[in-house]
This record gives C-alpha cells, sequence and structure tokens, in this order.
C-alpha cells in the first residue's frame, strides 16, 4: 500500500484529472449554474483496492486539479463521499440553497466519507453534505459509482485519458429525456435568410 503511494506524482495527478475535466467541461457544456460530481477513489489512484489505501495527499492533488478548471469554467462541483456516509455528497452551502436540496448531517473523514469528501469539505468555505444530487454531469475516478446522482438521462462519455494515475476514469453527461413518438420534433428547422414561416 504504501509503496503504490510513493510512486505516484502529486503534480502529475493535477495535470491528469485537469485535462479529463476540461474534456467533460468541453463536450458537455458546463459553465455557470451547471453541477458536476466527482467520485474518487484515492486508494485505486494509488494502485490499490477500492478502499484499502485512502491517502489524503492525492486527494489534495485531485483537488486542485479539478479547481484549476472549475475557477475558468465557473460550474458548481460535488464531491461524492463513501458508503459509509450513504454516498452523500460534499457541497457549498449556497450550492445546496440554489437547489433546494436535502442536508444532512456529518463531517466526512479519510475513514468514513472517503480522503477525497474529507478534503473538499475542508477546502469549500461553507460546506455541508447533501443528501443526493441531480448532477448535470459526472467523472468517477476509480469505479466508486456515481450513477445514483446523475440527472435523466446519462449518456455515457469515454474521455481520451482512461487512467488518473492507476485508476479507470469513467465520465457521463446527462441529456432532457426525449418525449413524444414518431411525429415528435427536437430542434426548431433551420429557417433561411427571408424565409418566414406561418402559423396558425
Amino acid at each position: 500500500m504504501g509503496e503504490a503511494n510513493n510512486v505516484i506524482d502529486r503534480e502529475g495527478l493535477s495535470a491528469q484529472i485537469a485535462e479529463v475535466v476540461e474534456e467533460l467541461c468541453v463536450h458537455a457544456r458546463l459553465g455557470p449554474g451547471k453541477l458536476l460530481v466527482i467520485g474518487a477513489s484515492t486508494s485505486e489512484v494509488a494502485g490499490v483496492r477500492i478502499g484499502t489505501g485512502g491517502a489524503e495527499d492525492i486527494a489534495e492533488s485531485l483537488y486542485r486539479g479539478i479547481e484549476m478548471v472549475r475557477m475558468q469554467y465557473g460550474f458548481d462541483v460535488a464531491y461524492q463521499c463513501c458508503e459509509h456516509l450513504n454516498r452523500a455528497l460534499v457541497v457549498e452551502r449556497k450550492v445546496l440553497d440554489r437547489l433546494r436540496l436535502t442536508e444532512v448531517a456529518a463531517v466526512p473523514v479519510p475513514k468514513a466519507g472517503g480522503s477525497m469528501a474529507a478534503i473538499a469539505y475542508r477546502h469549500c468555505s461553507e460546506p455541508c453534505l447533501a443528501d443526493t444530487i441531480e448532477a448535470d454531469a459526472g467523472i468517477d475516478i476509480g469505479e466508486t459509482l456515481i450513477g445514483m446522482h446523475l440527472r435523466r438521462v446519462a449518456v455515457p462519455y469515454r474521455p481520451t485519458r482512461r487512467l488518473v494515475g492507476q485508476a479507470r476514469v469513467t465520465a457521463a453527461w446527462t441529456r432532457p429525456r426525449l418525449i413524444g413518438g414518431e411525429r415528435a420534433v427536437y430542434a426548431l428547422p433551420r429557417i433561411e435568410s427571408g424565409d418566414i414561416g406561418t402559423c396558425d
């Protein structure tokens, strides 16, 4: 466990996750008012089985990389806790209030919440835990399972970078459900110059 952690390039981790977040951000059009959920196993990043080698220094590196992109694009981030806190999410209170989320009470620590959530909680200006959310997009570092916190309909996204450290990375963005049947239209037709449509 310790040996795996020692070979991790902490600065490299920040750059790796920033690359993944920015790619998804562009693809999913994340910006102000949008919400990204992050699930991360620092154990898997270090090359050991999930839940067996959590590392706050790895979490700190991931957090720095995510923050670099968040500050550039302006979206909000929710960090998923582990199952010991029922996969609640660390968010800023302003996000909880804006989205009218249900608050739950706990302070995530590495052994109950996970290293990533613990670090995120410490960095928030006014941290709190939301019971559940419906995020616009998500990134799963180390197969932590974030699907329960994505809006319907989730669309899997395969980032160009498939590993952060030694953890597999998957992602998703979401789209509105398509309603109607064969007669339904999902985009307005493009109107050429001078061609004015009519309606009854």
